[in-house]
């Protein structure tokens, strides 16, 4: 380690260096969290690798290094992630949003296009954490209202700063809530990334500092689906067509949708993989009576 306050190539070194038994990235790690420090982009990182850092810089970049050593994600470091698009203020209140997670927004999308142009639709996204799925829908879905629920005040104050950051207080509506309870209407759309994992068998890492309520998906992965789908049942419109799509593990899809269809018997359940082809989301589409 150096001495003093080294130069960004210097400080680059050392980080790669004690990042490499940590990250399988420790090179794009580095270059990530120096940025940060400096706010510059990786780019004016290496075309003014020869400059030095100041101390406090130095200091700052070490520590944010030691906590990654320590298996802490890059957006709790960095305080943001990008979702759909879209930048997301992240802490350790809340999950860091995954990339598989879009899917559920694509197919989200996919059904309000589908929806007659005239139908102002209501949609509800169950344990919203950070908000980056409830935000997304109602960023590119204007006509949507969207309900953000959550069991935990400390996810949804995260929430909160991310409706405001993306200016839509007036389309998104966070609640606190121990499931659907607070919901005060019904809805055309129920829309979650509940908890599904194996708390013994996640990456050590996001067991150590991401939040297990909103992970731990009992001793087989499926306790939040057996309560949710048939609350879920309860609060669906049933006027209209309706839609529930939830994403799953990779080896939830049989079980998810069997309970699906044990409840929604009438309705069409398919299971939809992601890019890497695993088992991401089950789709429940509903037929309204009366439609």
């Amino acid at each position: 380690m150096p001495i003093h306050p080294p130069t960004i190539a210097e400080a680059l070194r050392y980080a790669q260096t004690r990042l490499a038994a940590a990250s399988p990235t420790p090179q794009l790690d580095a270059a990530v969290l120096l940025s940060y420090v400096v706010a510059r982009s990786r780019a004016l990182l290496l075309a003014h690798s020869d400059r030095s850092l100041s101390a406090a810089q130095w200091q700052a970049f070490m520590d944010l290094v030691a906590r990654r050593v320590n298996l802490e994600p890059i957006a709790y470091l960095v305080g943001e992630r990008e979702f759909y698009g879209l930048p997301f203020f992240v802490d350790a209140r809340v999950l860091v949003p995954r990339p598989e997670t879009e899917l559920l927004v694509e197919r989200a999308l996919a059904w309000i296009t589908s929806q007659p142009a005239e139908r102002p639709l209501v949609v509800v996204d169950l344990g919203t954490g950070s908000g980056c799925i409830a935000i997304a829908l109602a960023y590119h879905a204007p006509r949507c209202r969207v309900y953000g629920l959550d069991l935990s005040p400390a996810a949804l104050a995260v929430a909160e700063r991310n409706v405001a950051r993306h200016q839509l207080g007036e389309r998104v509506t966070l609640l606190h809530s121990d499931g659907f309870a607070a919901l005060p209407e019904a809805v055309d759309l129920v829309v979650s990334n509940p908890p599904y994992t194996l708390l013994d068998e996640i990456d050590e890492g996001v067991r150590r500092h991401e939040p297990h309520l909103a992970l731990d998906g009992g001793p087989d992965g499926l306790a939040a689906y057996r309560e949710l789908l048939p609350a879920a049942a309860k609060i669906v419109c049933q006027t209209q067509p309706g839609a529930v799509l939830l994403e799953i593990g990779a080896w939830q899809g049989e079980d998810v949708a069997a309970l699906a269809r044990s409840i929604f018997a009438a309705a069409s359940v398919a299971v939809l993989p992601d890019l890497a082809g695993h088992d991401r989301v089950v789709e429940v589409l509903i037929g309204g009576r009366g439609a």
